[in-house]
């Protein structure tokens, strides 16, 4: 409870501390560095000369980017600046169409090193990611201009930022993932808005690895595959009041493929409605996998409008075939809790946990899970394998595989 206060104490003084910035700071407006909006001029030069006039400044400063349309070519923007920094973008700024010279793994546009940050201002990240879509690598001609078949062409990039708030904002139809974050501490997105179409592919809404006291709350996700994925070395990330759908659901994991990976720890999902999602809350790990944890992660407050899976423990993740299911995962999970999750669900078996049997589930909690099924083949059910959860009020009925 200590945790959750804090985390929100420090939300709101973050929003604070934001707002009284923006009131009293210098402010570079990177239209005066020679740029207009006219949707078609590369702004690239302006911005960074205007980030580097503020970045510089003893006192707090906004770097703003008028109502308009920009174009804007690949960027790192970073610090460490030497004052809290202001990034307000009230227009709409795109990306662009051919990435054939995007640096690899360095995204469209990268914020990194930079304490005492915000991002805000009601304005659109346009990834133009319509010419791309339904693409299948990596056989393609689009793929085979990445730099690294393997990367992603990340929409948003957030490297070690830390003590900062990302508020007001839209990132639509992203290339593939929209919000990437990296050794990330102490960063709340609050009322940010992710929007693609379902048949888009890999467009993962925020992407979480080796990052702590990560907030995601009042913001709405609509994409082609995880709405939030949650990778290794995450730890106390708490989201509350965060819509999704369509896309396929809350996501940790997979865990377990790469050697050396970091424990997941204190992962928190509150007050959340999925809509038509793939799959609900989950967490997967590879089979034949390296060693490694998970624990306290805690899913509670949850409504299911038609949606596939709505819960999983799948330490058998296996997509394509690709890995040995004959080795069982070596990802310890333990003190997993699933809590007042209701609604429909379009599959029959609403809530499937498989736990390793190797390193057996310890610790899972099942309380009040109240999902009807839509369909004609019958009631919804559960199904485990390696496991005897701990049953908590009204359950759904269950069958052992």
């Amino acid at each position: 409870m200590g945790l959750k206060l804090n985390i929100t104490a420090t939300s709101l003084l973050l929003l604070l501390a934001s707002a009284a910035e923006v009131a009293c700071d210098t402010i570079f407006y990177v239209t005066k560095y020679g740029e207009r909006a006219d949707g078609n001029t590369d702004i690239s030069q302006a911005l960074l000369k205007a980030w580097g006039d503020a970045c510089s400044s003893p006192v707090a400063s906004t770097v703003m980017t008028p109502d308009g349309t920009y174009a804007l070519g690949q960027i790192t923007i970073g610090g460490p600046c030497k004052a809290p920094i202001n990034f307000i973008v009230q227009g709409t700024v795109k990306a662009p169409m051919d990435t054939r010279r995007f640096k690899a793994e360095a995204g469209w546009i990268a914020f990194q090193q930079i304490d005492q940050f915000t991002l805000s201002g009601g304005g659109v990240f346009d990834g133009q990611g319509k010419t791309v879509w339904g693409t299948k690598c990596p056989s393609s001609a689009y793929c085979n201009q990445l730099p690294i078949l393997s990367s992603c062409i990340y929409m948003l990039m957030f490297n070690f930022i830390t003590n900062s708030m990302v508020k007001d904002i839209t990132s639509r139809d992203s290339k593939q993932f929209h919000i990437n974050l990296l050794g990330c501490k102490n960063l709340t997105f609050y009322n940010v808005v992710i929007s693609a179409p379902e048949e888009s592919l890999n467009t993962d809404g925020i992407h979480i690895g080796r990052s702590s006291g990560i907030n995601i709350t009042d913001s709405t996700i609509e994409t082609g595959d995880d709405c939030v994925s949650i990778g290794d070395g995450s730890e106390q990330i708490n989201m509350q009041r965060v819509t999704c759908g369509p896309g396929h659901g809350i996501s940790v994991g997979s865990l377990g493929k790469y050697p050396n990976e970091e424990p997941v720890v204190g992962i928190s999902v509150k007050n959340r409605t999925l809509t038509n999602t793939q799959n609900g809350v989950r967490v997967k790990t590879w089979p034949a996998s390296h060693q490694g944890t998970a624990y306290e992660m805690h899913f509670e407050d949850i409504v299911m409008n038609n949606v596939g899976n709505p819960i999983i423990i799948d330490q058998e993740h296996c997509p394509h075939n690709q890995c040995n299911l004959k080795i069982p995962s070596r990802i310890k999970l333990s003190s997993v809790s699933f809590r007042n999750i209701r609604g429909t669900t379009s599959t029959q078996v609403a809530v499937k946990l498989v736990c390793s049997q190797g390193v057996p589930c310890e610790d899972v909690e099942l309380g009040d899970i109240n999902l009807k099924y839509k369909g004609n083949e019958g009631h919804a059910m559960s199904q485990c394998k390696t496991i005897k959860p701990n049953l908590l009020g009204t359950q759904l009925p269950r069958t052992r595989a």
